[in-house]
């Protein structure tokens, strides 16, 4: 009997002899696609777009330390070309610029406000999925593509990222788009592709420093592997590839390493100022191998190290609920195409996204540094990729048997038995939804079984049916993750640990000695968040451009504060300078105006020193200083000492605490 194809799931003919699996045979672009397709690439952007832009300014300014960075990038260019935290370039934010660049130019385009910060970052999400669907269509085919975007779609992650204004976004869009261009390079054995790829791994890591780099080592795999060329331009080619790469990656860090110190803003997060220790440091290894920051302060806010700590109750919300289908799915197609020829782009991919998960999640399950849950967004990609990729090759494995349908459905109610366990970890949290999920799934598959008789799988009913049973069976294991999803688009975030979902955790934990037992999270609250919420201020100047539209977080009431440092700054470059981010940033958004965050992020960098502080101050560029109990950097108790000593208090009080200094007319 002729062997059955399926237009749908299928990208190429299958074949007897694996080694006449030439990448030239294969379609490209929509050249066998029915016009359900276009529709599918269409409805998978709708729905990455209605999770990532609807409702998107309920965070108002999400992290402030970034928001503030890119209002200072709207004001500058010189700030927009380091990263500076103030439009004065006192200090950096503790990341590469590219981040807080493409957030500058959108304040700088449409004026301050939640939208213009938040927008890019949703933008930069539903680009994600689009490209992903692309790239895993090439390969894979349609239906594995459509699954594979609406799974990076709905993962908690995703919506929580690209709906948030830290450099995850962006980093995790140019992460795709270096696969796509790398299997592209694989498949035309083409340079100027994998110099392209390259090129979008380079600016990961202008985005995110050392994390951009995570992809390399089985880029490097599957290229010298599988590319359809020579050995010797393979090898040619990788060099290439790895020239590029440094190049893309360094360029930035070398201009600011060779500037003088005093024509450049202090590098926020670094012991020194500089670049490379921020990157070998706090910012780079020291996050994998447990380095503290500045002031000796570590904390890695995911749980204990060990290999189930993605399944924590610290991490399980973010990335859990498909990982064990990915893997599943990892193996049937590494073993479907174990004979297929090393050119063969199925095989390639499997072994690109495999080796992007296994290598991300060792390095999360491992790395003993600080480490937010929220990172976990990079293993987004891989997972669904995976997940299509693998389902839909069981799918046509049940054209020539009928154990195919059934492995289908039994691993969609795998998975859905799965997530309802993740989901009973939120008491109270969506109930019913993790048994509706398992009752969908355990009709797909009785369905599913029923049709893969070879008695009845030959017939165009049987067919019918079977894409139903198996579209019940995928949206039940839909349900879990997107009433995570759904739940954290309505909630407000703030702060710099935020986790999506209702924001519980139960005392059960399916990682057992890796987990921190009863964990509580409050959504919005986050390690280091910054309070309340207060109205943006409106206040301008000439020079600042507009400014309002937003919320600035901070203790309400300060308004008095606010009002008092504007109409009394004067000539000062920085309308106050305050200990850390925390408060710097939310007077910064709330006045438009640059503040210095002495300190930096954690309050502990060392900047400025005592000797500049009196500098400033004897210039008349600095007239007033906020002090909150804190202790930050060089400046320390020494610094605080002296404020407290020479300068007088202002009858403003914030209602965070602490007090106001005024110390015009004080010298060193």
């Amino acid at each position: 009997m002729t062997e059955q194809t399926d237009p749908i799931v299928a990208p190429s003919v299958e074949r007897l002899d694996p080694m006449r699996d030439s990448v030239s045979e294969r379609p490209r672009g929509f050249r066998l696609d029915t016009t359900w397709v276009p529709v599918a690439f269409l409805g998978v952007l709708m729905l990455a777009a209605v999770l990532y832009i609807w409702n998107l300014t309920v965070s108002d300014y999400a992290n402030t330390y970034y928001s503030a960075a890119a209002l200072a990038a709207s004001q500058s260019w010189p700030a927009w070309f380091f990263g500076s935290f103030d439009a004065n370039n006192f200090i950096t934010v503790d990341k590469p610029p590219l981040s807080t660049m493409v957030m500058g130019l959108s304040v700088r385009i449409f004026g301050l406000s939640s939208w213009s910060i938040l927008l890019p970052e949703a933008l930069a999400g539903v680009v994600t999925v689009g490209v992903l669907f692309l790239t895993v269509k090439r390969a894979f085919g349609p239906a594995a593509a459509a699954i594979s975007g609406v799974v990076m779609a709905l993962t908690p992650a995703a919506v929580l990222v690209f709906r948030f204004n830290n450099p995850d976004a962006l980093l995790t869009l140019l992460l795709v788009l270096s696969a796509w261009a790398m299997l592209h390079s694989i498949e035309k054995g083409s340079l100027r592709w994998v110099m392209l790829a390259s090129t979008f791994v380079g600016l990961a890591f202008l985005t995110k420093y050392l994390q951009g780099y995570e992809v390399l080592p089985e880029y490097a795999l599957v290229f010298g592997l599988s590319a359809n060329t020579t050995l010797r331009r393979r090898i040619g080619g990788l060099f290439l590839a790895l020239a590029m790469t440094f190049v893309v990656s360094g360029w930035w860090v070398a201009i600011v390493q060779l500037l003088p110190a005093d024509m450049r803003p202090f590098i926020g997060g670094s012991t020194t100022g500089s670049p490379l220790d921020l990157i070998f440091g706090y910012d780079g290894l020291g996050r994998i191998f447990g380095a503290t920051d500045p002031g000796g302060n570590g904390a890695n806010f995911s749980g204990t190290v060990g290999l189930l700590r993605l399944f924590n109750n610290q991490m399980f919300g973010q990335i859990a609920w498909f990982i064990p289908l990915a893997l599943f799915c990892l193996v049937v197609g590494l073993w479907h195409r174990r004979w297929s020829h090393r050119t063969d782009l199925a095989l390639a991919s499997y072994l690109l996204w495999g080796g992007w998960f296994v290598v991300t999640a060792v390095v999360f399950s491992y790395m003993s540094g600080i480490i937010h849950s929220y990172y976990t967004v990079a293993l987004a990609p891989a997972v669904a990729a995976l997940v299509g990729a693998g389902l839909t090759d069981l799918w046509k494995a049940r054209l020539r048997a009928w154990v195919g349908g059934l492995a289908v459905g039994l691993a969609c109610l795998a998975t859905a038995w799965f997530s309802a366990q993740l989901l009973d970890r939120t008491a109270g949290f969506a109930p019913g939804v993790g048994q509706a999920a398992i009752v969908l799934a355990a009709v797909g598959l009785v369905a599913l079984a029923i049709v893969s008789l070879p008695s009845v799988n030959a017939s165009v009913w049987a067919r019918r049916l079977g894409i139903g049973a198996a579209a019940l069976g995928l949206a039940a294991t839909l349900l879990a993750p997107g009433a995570y999803a759904w739940t954290t688009m309505q909630t407000s975030y703030n702060g710099d640990d935020p986790h999506p979902g209702p924001g519980t955790a139960s005392p059960s934990d399916i990682a057992g000695p890796n987990g921190l037992g009863t964990t509580t999270f409050t959504p919005g609250s986050g390690a280091g968040g910054f309070g309340g919420q207060l109205p943006g201020s409106g206040v301008a100047d000439g020079n600042q451009g507009r400014f309002g539209g937003g919320t600035a977080t901070s203790g309400s009431g300060d308004t008095a504060l606010f009002n008092y440092l504007v109409a009394n700054r004067g000539t000062a470059l920085w309308i106050v300078a305050a200990n850390g981010a925390s408060q710097a940033a939310s007077i910064e958004l709330a006045t438009g105006l640059p503040v210095m965050a002495m300190g930096g992020f954690t309050g502990s960098d060392p900047a400025p020193t005592l000797a500049q502080l009196q500098s400033y101050i004897a210039a008349g560029k600095l007239r007033f200083v906020l002090l909150d109990g804190s202790s930050g950097g060089t400046f320390g108790d020494l610094g605080a000492s002296w404020v407290m000593t020479y300068c007088t208090v202002v009858s403003v009080t914030p209602t965070s605490g602490g007090s106001l200094y005024d110390c015009s007319g004080t010298g060193t």
